[in-house]
């Protein structure tokens, strides 16, 4: 399966009016607002007409932003996901609580935006370090943690490509 059928299946990954791939409208206009209004300010020194302009530049600008940002992992979608998947995954022992591996798949998930076009081989150190320090670590140490914390890597949310 391709990365865009991945992120084109996850909910959290499609216009909630229309079902379509992509950006959340309101993420896009918040974005194109904010950018417009910045924009004219900066453009204010022009004149009126770099007011304009600056409006148009900081519009689009914006709303490229905006659009980035509605694109991110939704956090709510992803522990939905392995809150009811999770016992399924063949590192979880029979009758372990969801509570137990819920903070590795999280640090995975929020791992994918942090290290953003890198590949999970790529950081797998640096995760391990920074699990280590972790207060995660203590109640389920890296060896046990990995497997879910790739899992949900790969998964992503935004755009499954682990």
């Amino acid at each position: 399966m391709s990365m865009i059928n991945k992120r084109d299946d996850n909910p959290a990954n499609r216009d909630p009016i229309t079902g379509a791939p992509g950006a959340h409208p309101v993420g896009v206009g918040v974005g194109a607002a904010a950018g417009g209004v910045a924009g004219a300010a900066a453009g204010s020194i022009g004149g009126p007409v770099g007011a304009a302009v600056g409006a148009g530049v900081g519009a689009v600008v914006g709303g490229l932003a905006g659009k980035g940002a509605a694109e991110q992992i939704d956090p709510t979608v992803e522990d939905a996901y392995w809150r009811e998947n999770y016992a399924h995954r063949p590192y979880v022992p029979s009758g372990a609580p969801y509570t137990a591996y819920r903070p590795a798949f999280q640090f995975g998930w929020e791992s994918k935006d942090r290290y953003p076009g890198k590949k999970y081989d790529e950081i797998e150190s640096d995760l391990e370090r920074e699990w280590t320090r972790s207060e995660h670590s203590s109640t389920l140490p890296w060896d046990k943690a990995r497997p879910a914390v790739k899992d949900a890597w790969g998964r992503c949310g935004a755009c499954g490509c682990g």
